[in-house]
């Protein structure tokens, strides 16, 4: 039996009024708006509706993570989701940027300048009973400019809870002009899906996106969610969903090279982690935190870091399996852990520094000035090693580029092969071309004698080839 979502206050007055202008819309064959329901295609007569007389839905995946940056107000909202705090609530999150809620978002701002000059497009959707199942932030935007109606097609009499989250994930996921769940909400919209039983593979193709890339989104979101707990203070503040919105790119990086690194070196692919974690805590850019690899703690952090940020010294301990008496494994290595206890402390440092008015203003003073001091540190740290890379790619780039002449050459061969068979060689052009390369190869060869005091053979033979009779 299907679960019903819960009547709002004024539901009676609101199905009545929807069902005596369906039943005009029908008299007179008006606009229909098409929905995914129950698996099969279901046709809405569209009907205008007051928008002071509608109920944003508490449960929709736009703002899921955003409502639960205030606890208090949250709560108001699961416990009477209808009243006017929790209605207002959540009208205010609709107008917020996802990854800094005090701001008003710009995309909000160019939809109410869209419908106040060119009105509504799209309709919406409602339950008979009143709830935005599409248009929450349409509705919003409408109320905010002052426009006293909305489009919205109506759902069968019957609609569940699960039918509405299910319609409002179906049209939100058609990529049309709906303005797109945040990359947090979506990953949260993902986890509901599967925890409801369905299939990666099926969740994957709704959400059109790889069965892979739902994998990886799963492991950065419990990553995620990972970071959150390493994060909580003894003085009861952490860090937030809404505090990786801008992160997707280079969580999404950190899972492609963990992921490669942990078939060959687990404990190599976790300091990696760690370190490429911290630097996001720090909110380096991406091509800063590429940086950092497996042996970035130990190769350019350990001397350099301050008492402050310097973690006590780890220890690698045996673990016991359980079911297996006697039998006991080791935990992570010494680097690993260590490398770990930075990144809890610049976990709980970030949280604090941003805990406003929840913590005493010295501790958030204290907080802040930590964080300062391990970008400052982490800031030389990345230099060195952004130029240990250029190093390493110009020491590459030299054979790579003879291999990929001799290439060129082997291509060569081939198709003078071809060309003589042919009766299609250019024998001037040919060797025109021969002294060309020879006079490359002088000039290469006169480096190498210049860096050479002792050549191996293949040198030997480049100033062999090119001695002058």
């Amino acid at each position: 039996m299907a679960v019903k979502f819960g009547v709002p206050p004024e539901g009676d007055k609101i199905r009545s009024l929807v069902e005596e202008r369906l039943a005009q819309a029908m008299k007179e064959e008006g606009a229909k708006i098409t929905v995914d329901w129950r698996g099969e295609q279901k046709h809405l007569y569209v009907i205008s509706m007051p928008v002071d007389m509608l109920y944003f839905n508490p449960d929709t995946h736009r703002i899921r993570a955003q409502r639960t940056l205030d606890p208090d107000r949250n709560r108001v909202l699961e416990e009477d989701p209808w009243g006017e705090e929790a209605q207002e609530y959540l009208h205010r999150l609709l107008r917020c940027r996802p990854s800094n809620p005090t701001q008003t978002d710009p995309d909000y701002l160019a939809l109410q300048e869209e419908l106040d000059d060119a009105g509504q497009k799209e309709p919406g959707i409602i339950s008979p009973d009143g709830i935005l199942v599409d248009g929450n932030t349409r509705c919003a935007a409408l109320r905010d400019i002052g426009i006293k109606d909305i489009r919205v097609g109506v759902l069968p009499p019957d609609t569940s809870r699960r039918d509405i989250n299910n319609v409002e994930l179906a049209l939100q996921l058609r990529r049309d002009k709906r303005r797109e769940y945040s990359y947090i909400n979506r990953l949260i919209a993902i986890e509901e899906e599967l925890a409801a039983g369905r299939r990666e593979e099926d969740v994957a193709r709704d959400f059109n996106i790889k069965t892979r890339t739902l994998r990886q989104d799963r492991w950065v979101y419990q990553l995620i969610n990972e970071a959150i707990e390493r994060s909580s203070t003894s003085g009861g503040v952490g860090l937030r969903l809404v505090d990786f919105e801008e992160q997707q790119e280079k969580l999404r990086e950190l899972h492609r090279d963990y992921t490669a690194l942990a078939e060959t070196d687990p404990d190599a692919a976790e300091q990696l982690k760690e370190s490429r974690l911290a630097m996001v805590v720090l909110n380096y850019p991406k091509t800063s935190v590429r940086f950092a690899e497996a042996d970035f703690y130990s190769r350019y952090l350990d001397d350099r870091l301050p008492d402050e940020l310097k973690p006590e010294a780890q220890e690698s301990a045996a673990v016991s399996i359980p079911g297996l008496p006697g039998v006991a494994v080791p935990d992570a290595t010494a680097a690993a852990k260590t490398t770990r206890a930075l990144t809890d402390t610049l976990l709980q440092a970030k949280a604090a520094a941003q805990a406003g008015d929840k913590l005493e203003p010295a501790a958030v003073a204290q907080a802040d000035a930590l964080i300062k001091t391990a970008r400052k540190t982490f800031d030389v740290a990345v230099k060195m090693a952004g130029q240990n890379a250029q190093l390493q790619k110009r020491q590459v780039a030299v054979p790579e580029r003879l291999t990929d002449a001799a290439d060129h050459v082997n291509q060569c061969v081939r198709e003078f092969a071809e060309a003589k068979a042919k009766r299609a060689l250019d024998e001037d052009a040919f060797d025109d071309a021969l002294l060309t390369l020879r006079a490359s190869l002088a000039q290469l060869a006169k480096q190498a004698s210049r860096t050479f005091s002792s050549p191996g053979d293949g040198v030997a033979w480049l100033l062999e080839a090119v001695k002058e009779d």
